[in-house]
């Protein structure tokens, strides 16, 4: 998954934030760029823009959780917000067998993505984690 490589909106108008900071770190990072510049339904889009505190629960700091996407989207005629992390399936289930290291990046992603949750509960938004599962369905 991992592939490094900037994207530059072609509808830049729909973008917020700073153009020349959308780094992607995975083919699946750019795929969701590209169906949120390209896609009419989305009005407004940001890539790592938001912050959301979180508390770490390996290091019992209040850390900062960055999520991949922000996306306002139109759906039925109603307008949405959106929070989006864009992650593989495996590493959003914790296997029972799981090693150490395995456990604390569960245990760390758990913290963010519980926090992400109440953020959007909050604002109005909706959190979404999107896997190989969601981003390839119709492939």
């Amino acid at each position: 998954m991992a592939y490094k490589t900037k994207y530059k909106p072609v509808n830049k108008g729909k973008y917020v934030g700073d153009f020349d900071s959308i780094n992607c770190r995975s083919l699946w990072e750019r795929s969701v760029c590209k169906f949120c510049d390209m896609n009419e339904n989305v009005l407004k889009w940001s890539f790592e823009e938001m912050v959301v505190p979180y508390h770490n629960p390996i290091d019992n700091k209040i850390r900062n959780y960055i999520p991949d996407f922000t996306v306002q989207i139109k759906i039925n005629g109603k307008l949405e917000t959106w929070m989006i992390e864009v992650k593989p399936k495996k590493q959003t289930l914790l296997k029972e067998n799981a090693s150490k290291k395995e456990r604390i990046t569960w245990a760390v992603n758990s913290a963010k993505w519980k926090a992400a949750q109440a953020y959007c509960e909050k604002y109005n938004m909706i959190f979404k984690i999107l896997t190989e599962k969601e981003l390839f369905a119709n492939a």
